[in-house]
């Protein structure tokens, strides 16, 4: 799945436990008529590929969504979701770099010397 927004926040690279696991959260907020202010979390290697990027930059993420089950020590189930984000683009770039840029407005000014009898190479 993907998400698109821009950046509203970035958080450090936080480390937990022995095993030295690294997650580091984001969030985006989407660009809609209710716009949503969307938690993601980037694990493990995954922390570094937000080096590169900085709040209000608009986004192309490319996410999975977990879901764990938990019980509490009363017996409750309790249920929990997140949001993993494994790639991010910059949608600016990535336009600009697929779309040439658009000629000036003069190249497409009607040409008024022409005369129509003599240029005319339709077949028909």
């Amino acid at each position: 799945m993907e998400i698109q927004g821009k950046i509203k926040k970035i958080d450090e690279t936080k480390t937990y436990g022995s095993n030295d696991f690294r997650k580091r959260e984001m969030v985006i907020t989407t660009v809609e008529q209710y716009p949503q202010h969307i938690l993601i979390e980037f694990i493990q290697d995954k922390t570094d590929l937000l080096d590169n990027f900085k709040v209000d930059q608009n986004v192309k993420i490319s996410i999975n969504i977990r879901g764990r089950e938990w019980t509490n020590p009363e017996g409750e189930v309790k249920y929990f979701n997140s949001i993993n984000g494994w790639r991010i683009e910059n949608i600016e770039q990535t336009e600009s770099q697929e779309m040439p840029p658009l000629p000036s407005e003069e190249a497409f000014e009607p040409t008024t010397d022409i005369d129509d009898k003599e240029h005319d190479d339709l077949p028909f």
